[in-house]
């Protein structure tokens, strides 16, 4: 992979980047198998790491090509990242899109109703994640959550097992110990979830805050919030 310093220098030195990988290699923290096509984060001593990894998984991709859309998804984004790809006839990178939460495309798509392009970008998310979904997997799983949860939000259950076990994601739903409804792996599917939404960790990242560091700034709301979803619903 050509190194970081080759990137145009039109783009903001302190804007979150994501490179789409040009070969194979290793995530440097997990280990999963990195193959050409792959979005990675560059993460300094540990290398390239997936995005799961990185806490980035939460993110979907927008890609290039509607400057209104996108203009309106990071600004609704707290968290957001460049994607890049190395051209090889220019010698460069250049950006194919937005990884931005799916709660700012969301409403970007929204905003644009008027677009016809954005319309159509949003049938197609929408058959994506179809395509990208066991819907029997998802209800079993969204059942687990909760049984262990039984104070969740109303339809949170939903949200977070279509999140998790969406197919070909590498996100704690599809491990093997998550197909089997393992409880611990989806303790960790619910407290990811917890983390991203219910604190201002996303907000954090964003801000440039190192992920060790934003992890524990809100470890403590975190586990007030796994705690009230866990404790038994008012009788």
């Amino acid at each position: 992979m050509v190194p970081p310093a080759a990137i145009q220098s039109s783009d903001k030195p302190d804007e979150l980047k994501v490179f789409i990988s040009s070969r194979d290699g290793k995530c440097g923290q997990c280990g999963e198998e990195l193959a050409p096509g792959k979005m990675i984060l560059l993460a300094g001593e540990a290398g390239a790491t997936c995005l799961a990894c990185a806490d980035l998984d939460e993110l979907v991709f927008l890609p290039s090509g509607n400057m209104a859309l996108t203009r309106r998804a990071r600004a609704h984004s707290a968290l957001s990242a460049v994607v890049l790809k190395w051209s090889r006839s220019r010698k460069r990178y250049e950006r194919q899109g937005l990884l931005v939460q799916e709660a700012a495309l969301a409403q970007a798509e929204t905003e644009c109703l008027a677009d016809a392009d954005a319309r159509e970008r949003a049938r197609e998310r929408a058959a994506e994640r179809r395509a990208d979904t066991d819907e029997e997997y998802v209800r079993e799983f969204a059942r687990r959550i909760r049984e262990l949860y039984p104070s969740c939000p109303k339809d949170r259950e939903q949200a977070i097992a279509e999140h998790a076990c969406r197919k070909y994601s590498g996100r704690v739903g599809r491990s093997a110990a998550a197909k089997e409804l393992d409880e611990n792996a989806v303790r960790l599917a619910v407290r990811a979830h917890i983390r991203h939404s219910e604190t201002e960790y996303d907000r954090l990242l964003g801000r440039g805050v190192a992920r060790e560091d934003a992890r524990a700034a809100v470890a403590g709301k975190m586990e007030r919030v796994a705690a009230q979803w866990e404790a038994a619903p008012d009788a």
